[in-house]
């Protein structure tokens, strides 16, 4: 590939990158797991997993996509629990839309021994975009919810947006939840644009997901498979997905596995 080709390609990527208006930050590093507060728990039956999955904007395809495709993928292993939100109401009249209230309400609906809830948007370091709502969601709100929500149970939480990687906060790390985000911080995510399928996360996420048993294995397949994919279509500056780990969540099945 000539040089002005992989300068023009980057030039389209960084147009593509799934973010909104930023000022830049540090980026969040995944730490190492504090000391249990909670027995460890290694499997929880498929039907006992509820699903919060959010389609956080409307403007590409790919996010509701993700949340579509994921969805089957979850049924497939046996989760019955499934709630599906959206930020196209006109396109998906069925689903609920997407706002902090319905997110929090949603969580709150059902019973389950195990939490799961995966947003794909864009993002920026004040939290995801509710394009629906005229808004965004706070990693402070959400750790709010999931408190509410969820409370001690094995909490898993895939972010998939630009700046995701603030959803690793000191509000988040609870020794019980998992956290997987796209992107760190200070970086973009790319893959939003509106002839994408998928965003490059969850295109990896979903890759990932069938050989994975544990919610670690599939954190770090889909981190390396994001890592080789934007080494292929030569990006810039990379997303470096992040993970935080829970101490007693640390060996979690994936439902069904």
């Amino acid at each position: 590939m000539s040089v002005r080709i992989k300068t023009l390609l980057a030039a389209f990527l960084l147009i593509t990158a799934c973010a909104s208006q930023s000022n830049g930050g540090p980026a969040e590093e995944a730490r190492a797991p504090g000391p249990a507060t909670a027995a460890a728990v290694m499997s929880v039956p498929a039907d006992r997993w509820r699903a919060i999955l959010v389609a956080g904007e409307n403007n590409s395809p790919a996010f509701d996509n993700g949340v579509e495709a994921l969805q089957g993928k979850l049924a497939t292993r046996g989760v019955r629990d499934i709630r599906a939100l959206t930020s196209d109401p006109e396109a998906n009249p069925s689903l609920t839309v997407a706002t902090s209230e319905n997110i929090s309400q949603a969580l709150r609906a059902t019973a389950g021994d195990a939490c799961l809830v995966f947003f794909t948007s864009h993002g920026s370091e004040s939290g995801i975009d509710l394009r629906a709502a005229k808004g965004y969601l706070s990693p402070s709100a959400l750790a709010v919810a999931l408190d509410a929500g969820c409370g001690q149970r094995p909490t898993v939480v895939i972010a998939s947006a630009c700046h995701s990687g603030v959803f690793l906060n000191g509000d988040m790390r609870r020794p019980n939840r998992i956290i997987l985000s796209a992107a760190a911080a200070d970086r973009v995510s790319f893959g939003c644009g509106a002839g994408d399928q998928y965003t490059y996360y969850d295109q990896c996420l979903l890759q990932s997901f069938d050989g994975a048993s544990t919610w670690r294995q599939l954190a770090t397949t889909t981190r390396t498979c994001v890592e080789r994919l934007e080494r292929t279509m030569g990006v810039p500056r990379a997303s470096q997905p992040q993970i935080f780990i829970g101490a007693s969540v640390g060996d979690l099945r994936i439902p069904g596995r």
